[in-house]
């Protein structure tokens, strides 16, 4: 095997499916192949296991006196389609190697890096070497998410770091953060649990940008754009931090573009406004004002190859700083009501390492869509609907409970990113189900992280083969509504003139891909229905009995057809009032079906913060030293995530991100 560059390895990672990079964003170190040092094994066969995407990833390998014999690589709790895919390649390369720095496979990093670490054990295991266990935590439970703040013992810390500014989390807003803090030399580090940056979210929303000024997209009304995302919220945001985003919001893609559009990046914004990201007009239905505007830089269209969060890591390597991965935050630490750094543990072996931050600390830990704990109690109705996940697994709410340990107040109210496209088979319920590989031994059923063609405004039923919603609306607004159907699932129905209804029901948002990429749905449509997903058929009734439709529901189905069909003849629908451009006929075939609830991308729940980003406590005093953003912030949305405001969510982040910098460094 031959060694790869950073840069090189990295953009081979970009080469895999879009669902393979959400799995888990390349960087860091590159995996060298390098043979493990020649020794005496005791024969013997050992196990170990490590965290992967979703699951456990278990190695068990065999040993002679002088050679790996043989190896088998558990990853069947992992996405099918991604960890679990490459297991036997995983395993092959460790054989091939005999050792455990092997290259990993492009676009399964975190099941890559997870059959690295377990094979490393079974290694020092077959050596007689020690294997450190790394000491568990309080996960919390499922009586009570919060638990209890660890209490480190003074002794079993090993080491204490100094520096002015500590941000933990290497996602998009600790990024962000670092690669600002870098161009402006600031006294910085960076904490990372995993080991690598993680999941770039590409399109984020700024306002009046110098990408809209070019494009020549008119003025946003701000006061209107304000009193929308408020109305969204139903009042539960704080509108001067709104008023951050708005205002700031065009100075942070100066600093982002102003990196990934000059050498040696040279990367390309892909800006939308204007009649592709508006929601069509109608006299039957009231218009959804979200005059947003969308930027986007396209990673696998620059030469480049690399995704925003893992340029900022160049950015900030070539600063001269670096990026701790590895280390996981276990507890804030104060003195008074001054949070002075943090107690972090070494991933590794389960050491503790106290951070003094002198100026203050950012934490950009993500939500908690990882943690069934939290998800279940704290989101009961995002959790009842849910069929599948798009989120990162490492997203457990950890940084929220060291906030709230540390006095900080979290919002009352759930706002779960939820996408109408949780894909599943027949009779299958949303909710959790028993998986014990996974954190809290709960997973979401769904083996498709998300299916996009879920959202488009075909028509819908319930197991009783029952329309039941208008199903021209946001992305979670079916899924909602599924609460009150059997199973808390739905079946979506169309015809072989898909395309063109997907085309005149235009869409926007992310689901705007069902259209604009060729190929994109019948390509799916192909993959799902050679997996049993979806289904096929020349007849009506054909397709009601692969759906599972018993005798008294199939007729409802069927009558609902016509009446759907009737509905589109006289382009009115009386029933839910749909708008006319979303109502489509079926009536050629092939027809298909299939079933679907939400698929959770992540939360929107955080802790309550100020305009200057500083974590706020039940009394709504700043907690001086601590700083807040990205999905473990707050005051920004309530009950669920205004998703046709394509990227506000990433742009908030990327916004907060610098603002917290700046008070920080004192820049402003």
């Amino acid at each position: 095997m031959s060694k790869l560059t950073r840069r090189d390895f990295l953009k081979s990672a970009l080469a895999g499916t879009a669902a393979a990079a959400a799995a888990g964003v390349l960087g860091g170190s590159v995996f060298a192949a390098e043979t493990e040092a020649e020794g005496a094994y005791i024969p013997g066969t050992y196990s170990a296991s490590a965290d992967g995407i979703s699951s456990k990833v278990t190695v068990t390998m065999t040993f002679s006196e002088t050679a790996i014999t043989e190896v088998t690589v558990d990853a069947s709790g992992e996405t099918a389609s991604i960890g679990a895919a490459a297991a036997e390649e995983l395993q092959n390369q460790l054989m091939d190697l005999q050792g455990s720095e092997i290259d990993g496979v492009s676009g399964a990093t975190i099941t890559s890096v997870a059959v690295k670490k377990a094979a490393a054990s079974c290694i020092a295991q077959a050596k007689g070497e020690a294997v450190v266990e790394v000491k568990q935590l309080d996960e919390g439970s499922e009586e009570d998410w919060l638990g209890v703040e660890p209490d480190i013992d003074e002794a079993s810390i090993a080491d204490t770091w100094e520096t002015d500014i500590l941000i933990v989390g290497a996602g998009n807003g600790g990024m962000c953060a670092a690669a600002y803090a870098a161009k402006n030399k600031l006294n910085f580090r960076v904490i990372e649990q995993n080991d690598v940056v993680q999941d770039t979210r590409h399109w984020y929303g700024a306002i009046d940008s110098s990408a809209a000024k070019a494009a020549g997209a008119e003025p946003v009304n701000r006061k209107r754009l304000l009193s929308e995302i408020s109305r969204y919220a139903s009042g539960k945001c704080d509108q001067r931090v709104v008023r951050v985003w708005i205002e700031e919001s065009a100075a942070m893609h100066d600093f982002v573009s102003g990196i990934l559009e000059n050498e040696p990046y040279n990367y390309k914004c892909d800006f939308t406004a204007g009649e592709e990201a508006r929601w069509p007009d109608s006299e039957e239905s009231s218009v959804y004002l979200y005059p947003e505007e969308e930027h986007n830089y396209r990673a696998s269209e620059s030469e480049y190859g690399l995704d925003r969060n893992q340029v900022f890591q160049e950015v900030v390597e070539q600063a001269g700083y670096s990026i701790d991965f590895g280390y996981s935050l276990v507890k804030l630490e104060k003195d008074g009501n001054r949070v002075t750094g943090v107690i972090a543990q070494k991933v590794e072996d389960g050491s503790f390492v106290r951070i003094n931050a002198a100026k203050g600390v950012l934490l950009a830990c993500g939500g908690y869509p990882g943690n069934p704990y939290m998800m279940e109690q704290l989101d009961p109705l995002g959790t009842s609907v849910t069929t599948a996940c798009s989120f990162s697994p490492s997203d457990k709410g950890m940084g929220i409970r060291a906030a709230v340990w540390a006095g900080a107040s979290l919002d009352k109210e759930p706002a779960p990113m939820l996408f109408d496209r949780g894909l599943v088979a027949p009779g299958v319920d949303s909710g959790y189900v028993d998986s014990p590989n996974s954190f809290g031994g709960k997973a979401f059923p769904g083996t498709v992280r998300q299916y996009n063609p879920g959202t488009q405004p075909f028509l819908k039923v319930n197991r009783r083969g029952e329309r039941f919603t208008n199903e021209s609306s946001p992305y979670n607004d079916t899924s909602y509504a599924s609460a009150n159907q059997p199973g808390h699932v739905y079946a979506q129905i169309h015809d072989a003139n898909y395309f063109e209804d997907i085309t005149r029901f235009h869409t926007i948002g992310c689901s705007a891909q069902s259209r604009n990429i060729p190929d994109y749905m019948k390509n799916m449509l192909e993959q799902y229905v050679e997996q049993g997903l979806i289904f096929k058929a020349d007849t009506l009734e054909d397709l009601a009995d692969q759906l599972g439709f018993d005798a008294e529901a199939k007729e409802t189905f069927l009558k609902t057809v016509e009446r759907y069909n009737e509905l589109y003849d006289k382009q009115s629908d009386d029933d839910f009032g749909k708008m006319a451009i979303r109502l489509s006929e079926i009536r050629t075939a092939p027809f298909y079906g299939l079933w679907l609830g939400a698929s959770l991308l992540t939360t929107e729940q955080g802790i309550a913060i100020n305009e200057k980003t500083q974590a706020l406590d039940a009394d709504r005093n700043p907690i001086e030293g601590l700083y807040v953003t990205g999905d473990m912030s707050g005051s920004f949305f309530a009950n669920n995530y205004p998703c046709l405001m394509a990227g506000i969510a990433c742009g908030r982040t990327l916004t907060f991100a610098i603002k917290a910098i700046k008070q920080m460094g004192g820049l402003e």
